[in-house]
């Protein structure tokens, strides 16, 4: 229904925006444009923590031009809405947002883009959520767990790789494999989306309060 609208995806870095984007495309949805949200000192993305350099370099693979808004939770609203504004003044239509099933966001995600006539589209939305992370791994995206909310499962978690033996563990132990409530964030190196594989590796881990973090560094080119 989408077929040849341009977009702008609102890009974690994770799983469920890439697969999000990737089913767009599929759509025959034409990208125009990553937006990614930053902490106010503009050193790391908002939730994933993911440093400028890594997103830059996702973007580069996917061949779409970046834009970074830096924000607080409070201007959060404000700096998202102007960044729609400058999408929709470039002459895109559509936003393209991983969001599966949680309604409050649904809502507030298709409320600020109407505020820009940007159309809000969710590929992911009521898809079963076990689903979608096998149809990640099932076309060949590479995922790696990055930060982990110590309060909702165990800190061990933090770094390791996203495969089927771990959604089985996750679940397993009663933790949503997929992290919709806020349980851990992933950073996707790789995928049937990037010309080429994101070079990374994950620095020790951080704990800041409830949450660890393992850091995503880019690898130096050789």
């Amino acid at each position: 229904m989408d077929r040849n609208n341009s977009f702008v995806s609102s890009w974690s870095g994770g799983k469920d925006s890439a697969m999000a984007y990737y089913r767009a495309l599929k759509m025959g949805m034409v990208p125009k444009k990553l937006l990614t949200m930053f902490e106010e000192d503009g050193e790391v993305s908002k939730s994933h923590a993911l440093p400028l350099e890594v997103v830059k370099a996702q973007a580069e693979r996917l061949g779409v031009p970046l834009l970074i808004k830096e924000a607080s939770w409070n201007t959060y609203e404000s700096r998202f809405i102007e960044a729609m504004n400058e999408c929709r003044a470039k002459g895109i239509s559509h936003g393209v947002f991983g969001d599966i099933d949680i309604e409050d966001h649904l809502e507030w995600v298709k409320t600020t883009c109407a505020k820009s006539d940007i159309v809000s589209v969710h590929p992911l939305w009521q898809k079963p959520r076990r689903a979608i992370v096998e149809e990640l791994l099932d076309v060949g995206f590479e995922a790696w767990i990055v930060v982990v909310n110590t309060k909702m499962m165990p800190a061990k978690y933090v770094g390791a790789r996203f495969t089927r033996e771990l959604i089985e563990e996750l679940e397993a132990a009663g933790i949503d494999s997929c992290g919709e409530s806020g349980e851990f964030h992933t950073v996707v190196v790789d995928g049937p989306i990037f010309t080429e594989r994101v070079p990374v590796e994950i620095g020790n881990t951080v704990l800041r309060g409830d949450y660890i973090f393992a850091p995503v560094l880019l690898k130096e080119s050789n």
